[in-house]
């Protein structure tokens, strides 16, 4: 009885490198969440990115413009992540609990990154991009509210102070869960359970 033939496979492809300019804002992130803004030095962020400085200064002009980017690439995907979660959403009061809660809940689970991307003290062009996603989290909550009180579901309102209410009141319910002093003694099901019912309300989704 012949032999069964075997088939010499190729060996799979090797995974993709990432790129120096992409380690260099991954890096960037794990600084942030591991000291926050202040001690995500160049130094810091190229030793970890495995570069040398010089590197980094060819990719970046200088420690701004590197986190000018990676605050808008992690503002981008926080912008995904709620807008997958309004998506199953049923009722008003089911997108506000969805949206509040994947954004609570992606913060508490990373709060020292959260708190440098929120409210750590920040370089004017940095701050300037961190304004800019927070007026761009407020357009969206304006525009939420706007088609729910057409659709007949939340009372009437206006839905930009609404929601330049709703961010700011956001904001300073996480302060105390977020902050590096008093991390560890909130309870983040319990922020969260509070928070998007204190939402709810506001918007009149109740």
């Amino acid at each position: 009885m012949p032999g069964l033939r075997v088939i010499d496979q190729p060996p799979p492809p090797p995974p993709p490198r990432e790129d120096t300019r992409s380690r260099l804002l991954r890096a960037g992130t794990e600084a942030l969440a591991a000291g926050g803004y202040a001690s995500a030095s160049v130094a810091a962020i190229a030793e970890r990115a495995g570069v040398a400085t010089g590197t980094l200064y060819r990719h970046f002009p200088s420690k701004a413009a590197l986190f000018v980017e990676l605050f808008r690439a992690i503002g981008d995907a926080e912008l995904a992540a709620m807008q997958a979660a309004a998506t199953t959403a049923r009722s008003a009061a089911d997108e506000i609990d969805a949206v509040i809660a994947t954004f609570a809940g992606r913060a508490l689970a990373r709060p020292r990154l959260a708190w440098a991307l929120v409210y750590e003290p920040l370089d004017a062009v940095v701050d300037a991009e961190r304004m800019r996603y927070r007026r761009t989290y407020a357009r969206r909550m304006a525009q939420f509210v706007r088609e729910r009180v057409e659709a007949g579901e939340l009372p009437d309102q206006d839905p930009d102070t609404t929601a330049a209410a709703l961010i700011g009141g956001i904001v300073e319910a996480l302060v105390s869960p977020l902050s590096p002093v008093a991390a560890g003694n909130a309870d983040p099901d319990a922020v969260i359970v509070a928070l998007t019912a204190f939402c709810r309300r506001a918007v009149g989704a109740e």
